[in-house]
């Protein structure tokens, strides 16, 4: 077995690239109000107000808007579902105003918890929508730094591989280390490793699984890209060794007709990412924030914690859209986090592939 030694790497994406279609949102929801409204208005002359209503619960109205509201907010909604799912959420909002009417009537709304998340949700909702409209204002990215990232990132795309991949994350002390280095050198297999592990009683737990490029840490994935199949990567880790091996792997690449959709929304997200820090550290040294009590001990300056001062955007995700599904893989005792990147959490969510 070839071995190969790398630094260890921090997992800096999350889930997975959703490319959304505003358009046929924005007409589905469209249809929606025309067919609500036309119902609402049964074909007489009633007021602006009566035309919005979908439905009385007592003293109170439940309006188009609030349906609408509703569908702009379901994925995957086709245009001929529209009325069978606007019905649908009139019945989960009548039932909604019911419970508040009654939370209200036991004055639920006063509860001091209560009270406190709603003003939490408030903060949120407009904190989000402060940095939604930060945004608005970043321009698209041109072909031109599509096709730059294209040509720069070739294991996620002119490269791109499918991978079989097993992982074993083991417990040993800074005396064990050297001979576990040298077995693992002489080792033909994972399996025969695996077993002198057991044989001296050394702790390890293992995962495998079948992964795409675009569903690895990104921040390992150019390492993971250079071994050949039967290469083993190793990361000396606080309690031990995290030993990364390449069972085997396919080629399947992506043109970049089909990577563009997915680089441009990953640009856009990243730049308006950006752009929020910037603007909030602008508001943290335009503002005087003073730390009070235990919270003055190490307080950051201002220059800090401006990223856990606001909201972003969106997470910044590897993006690939994946030409075709790779099996799952069989199921395995979860590793301990890699010091590689490749840790349990991430093989399980993905980064690209579902």
């Amino acid at each position: 077995m070839k071995l190969k030694t790398t630094q260890q790497q921090k997992e800096s994406l999350g889930a997975s690239t959703a490319l959304r279609s505003p358009m046929r949102l924005s007409a589905l929801v469209a249809a929606v109000s025309v067919t609500l409204l036309l119902a609402a208005c049964g074909g007489g002359a009633k007021s602006d107000k009566a035309s919005q209503t979908a439905a009385k619960v007592n003293k109170e109205e439940i309006t188009v808007h609030q349906i609408n509201f509703v569908l702009q907010r379901q994925q995957g909604l086709k245009p001929e579902q529209a009325e069978a799912a606007s019905k649908q959420v009139l019945e989960r909002l009548i039932e909604q105003e019911l419970a508040v009417q009654k939370g209200q009537e036991l004055k639920i709304d006063r509860d001091p918890k209560v009270v406190q998340q709603i003003e939490a949700a408030k903060r949120e909702i407009i904190a989000r929508a402060y940095v939604e409209r930060i945004g608005e204002s970043i321009s698209k990215p041109t072909n031109e730094e599509i096709s730059k990232y294209y040509n720069e990132k070739p294991a996620l795309f002119k490269d791109r591989r499918i991978f079989s991949l097993q992982e074993l994350a083991i417990e040993a002390t800074p005396e064990q280390i050297p001979a576990i280095r040298e077995k693992l050198q002489s080792s033909k297999s994972m399996a025969e490793f695996a077993e002198y592990l057991k044989s001296n009683e050394i702790r390890f737990n293992g995962n495998q699984a079948v992964r795409a490029a675009e569903q690895l840490p990104l921040a390992g994935l150019d390492a993971i890209s250079r071994m050949k199949d039967g290469d083993s990567a190793v990361t000396q880790t606080p309690n031990g060794l995290t030993v990364l091996f390449l069972v085997g792997s396919r080629s399947q690449p992506v043109d970049e007709a089909r990577a563009k959709p997915a680089i441009e929304a990953f640009l856009s997200n990243q730049r308006k990412s950006e752009q929020v820090q910037k603007d909030i550290k602008a508001l943290r040294d335009a503002a005087k924030i003073e730390y009070v009590g235990k919270f003055a001990e190490g307080a950051p300056g201002k220059d800090g914690a401006a990223s856990a001062a606001a909201p972003t955007p969106a997470p910044t995700q590897t993006p690939v859209p994946a030409p075709a599904p790779t099996e799952a893989p069989a199921a395995a005792t979860p590793a301990a986090p890699a010091a590689s990147g490749l840790d349990a959490s991430a093989i399980s969510k993905g980064m690209g592939l579902k």
